[in-house]
């Protein structure tokens, strides 16, 4: 019988596991119960937070920068560089993971660092820039980045607008001459899992301003001003799919840096070089912490999967968290789920525990597809 050659290609499991660990250990599991299999990882990401690691895995050079924060102080964030190609994850800069435990900015949180971030990628030679965006922790529609890369958003009194969304409603001029030149000429690419428009029902501050600690009197500032903003910047723009992503940024890359948005996992694994690893497995195993209604719609195992299935090959799954049932996975193309719930129901010490937990559902994964 042929050898079977495996494609590990699972996102992180956020709280518990990198995208890089996800892939060691689903390795040794499967090598447990068939020491000679051939495996190859490819750990990969959506956009989001775990980009520039996903990058860095797959042969990009780290390089760090040090940038404004999400509350003003500095930070230092990394981005990906391999040639004049950068992958640029604005959560680095502008993420929640900057904020410190139960503290939150929702009026005045800055993306002024990934703009600063951008620059560094300029500086580094890029022409072209993935930029991944989401878990920020920002909702100023992107004004913070675009002032960094040298545009003015000033008040009737002619002064600069403070940081954050909530002083856009005094905006009056949005002065974009002085952006940096050079963004004229580099292919920038919006890498994102959502595509909801920048205000509204489905808009940026009300779905997801509540997780960076905006309460409902925030929620209607923060709409009210990003359409003020909008109507400035550009009539009729607001409704752009992405425009809403990573609270807004995605609606300054596409309207002032000509940015063309794509979903995420089909920029990620591009970039990746997944298609000709794909081409030499016969069996991927794909996953995240929690496979749900939100992985259908553009996470990481749903675009593995996809294109995995394109191509013949046999999906499987691995996860903390199961919540969706067989017809579901079958529909995204993945044949079957493999969840650490299933081995250890208490969550806390599922997450804990994840590391050998999910070597045991590796070895479960080797016993079903590689023994037969």
């Amino acid at each position: 019988m042929e050898t079977a050659r495996v494609l590990v290609a699972a996102d992180k499991f956020k709280g518990s596991l990198t995208a890089v660990q996800v892939a060691e250990r689903v390795t040794a599991g499967l090598r447990r119960v068939v020491p000679d299999v051939r495996v190859e990882t490819l750990p990969v990401a959506d956009g989001g937070d775990g980009t520039v690691a996903a990058a860095v895995a797959a042969g990009f050079e780290r390089r760090e920068a040090r940038v404004t924060g999400p509350l003003g102080d500095p930070v230092t964030a990394a981005y990906a560089l391999r040639g004049s190609t950068a992958v640029v994850e604005m959560a680095e800069a502008s993420g929640l993971q900057h904020l410190p435990d139960g503290v939150f900015a929702p009026l005045t949180a800055t993306t002024y660092g990934s703009g600063e971030l951008l620059l560094a990628a300029l500086e580094a030679g890029a022409t072209t820039i993935v930029f991944g965006v989401g878990g920020s922790a920002t909702t100023d529609g992107g004004a913070g980045m675009l002032a960094a890369l040298g545009a003015r958003f000033l008040d009737a009194d002619g002064k600069p607008v403070g940081p954050g969304g909530g002083p856009l409603a005094e905006l009056a001029e949005a002065d974009l001459s002085g952006l940096d030149p050079r963004l004229a000429d580099i292919d920038l690419v919006l890498a994102s899992d959502v595509d909801n428009p920048l205000t509204g029902p489905k808009g940026a501050p009300e779905v997801y301003g509540r997780q960076k600690g905006a309460s409902e009197e925030d929620i209607a500032v923060l709409d009210a001003a990003l359409a003020h903003y909008a109507s400035i910047l550009g009539p009729d723009t607001a409704a752009l799919p992405g425009a809403g992503a990573a609270g807004g940024i995605g609606y300054g890359a596409l309207v002032a840096l000509g940015a063309r948005f794509r979903p995420g996992i089909e920029v990620m694994l591009d970039v990746l070089g997944f298609a000709p690893a794909l081409a030499r497995a016969t069996l991927v195993i794909t996953g995240e912490g929690s496979l749900d209604e939100q992985t259908l719609h553009g996470k990481a195992p749903a675009g593995v999967a996809a294109a995995a299935r394109a191509a013949g090959i046999e999906v499987v799954a691995v996860c903390g968290r199961l919540a969706l049932p067989p017809e579901a996975l079958e529909k995204a193309g993945i044949r079957r789920a493999y969840a650490l719930a299933e081995l250890e129901p208490d969550p806390a010490v599922s997450m804990a525990q994840a590391g050998p937990l999910l070597e045991r559902a590796a070895e479960s994964i080797a016993r079903d597809f590689l023994l037969r």
